[in-house]
Parts: structure tokens; sequence; C-alpha cells
């Protein structure tokens, strides 16, 4: 099993991804005591949250991407009618 991260350690997305099918694989065996279940649980939220905040942030990123060469060409249209 891979190593955990700490809280404070960033975490790439794929790797975050790929722990948390390790996590569910191991929680859908179901022999897991309370207790490590609880913590692999935590875990699991943390690197959902991870997940989540990275695709958002991605997400706004193409989005003022998309902005940027929109006006770019809108410019140049602009422009070329001159």
């Amino acid at each position: 099993m891979g190593k955990k991260p700490n809280k404070d350690e960033e975490i790439s997305f794929e790797s975050a991804i790929e722990r948390l099918e390790v996590l569910v694989d191991s929680l859908e065996e179901g022999d897991i005591p309370l207790a490590e279940l609880v913590e692999k649980y935590e875990e699991g939220s943390n690197l959902f949250q991870n997940c989540n905040r990275k695709l958002t942030n991605a997400e706004l990123r193409i989005e003022q991407l998309r902005k940027q060469n929109e006006a770019v060409s809108t410019n140049l249209t602009d422009d070329s009618e001159d």
C-alpha cells in the first residue's frame, strides 16, 4: 500500500484518485475494524475534497483561458474590419 500523505503535503490529482481507489477497494472488502474504517473514511473524504478543489480550479482556469481567447478573437476581427 502507498504512503499516506500528511495533511500539509500537496498531492497530485492523479495520486489522490489512485489512493481513493485503494481506499474504496479496501472498504468494499468489508473486514475492517471500526476504528480503521473511520480512519480510511476520513482520509477518503479529505482526498475527495482535495480532488474537488483541484477540479474546480482547473475549470475556472479553463474558463479564464476561453474568455481570453474570445477577447483575442474579437480584437482580431475588429482590427481586420478597419
